[in-house]
């Protein structure tokens, strides 16, 4: 989190993380993997979506599309590309929402596909912190709600 605060391409997920009240969880010991969209990704979305999620009302939603982007447990993209290996090309990861993702390799990238069939590509790997390891992504990852 304290990464993610310090960088001026994820302001939308600190805000969104901060009004899930996420903030102590993700500053635990983990070990997380965190797959965090960028405010590009963000702003890829729907007009409106981002500030309908943030209203009070919808804050289990929010939580659920936040931690839809983290796994329990620290996976480097060594790590990620062994679990797509012995997978014959895709991997399932159990997110800490409970939700499925799917990750692939498309030629040398990280591919992660959501639930909804929507597609998010690593284009920054291994942001080693004290209790994990940041992956940033080109999509915001969405799951079945």
């Amino acid at each position: 989190v304290e990464n993610a605060v310090n960088s001026k391409d994820h302001s939308t997920l600190v805000a969104a993380v901060t009004a899930a009240g996420l903030l102590a969880t993700l500053q635990s010991a983990g070990p997380f993997t965190v797959f965090a969209p960028t405010n590009n990704a963000f702003a890829m979305l729907p007009t409106g979506t981002v500030d309908n999620l943030l209203m009070a009302e919808n804050k289990p939603a929010l939580t659920t599309v936040l931690t839809y982007h983290v796994v329990a447990g620290r996976y480097s993209s060594a790590d990620l590309a062994k679990l797509i290996k012995a997978g014959n090309g895709t991997a399932v990861l159990k997110t800490v929402a409970g939700k499925n993702l799917k990750i692939m390799m498309k030629g040398k990238k990280i591919a992660i596909m959501d639930e909804k069939g929507g597609v998010a590509y690593v284009t920054i790997k291994d942001v080693n912190q004290s209790n994990g390891v940041i992956h940033v992504v080109d999509h915001v990852l969405l799951p079945k709600m």
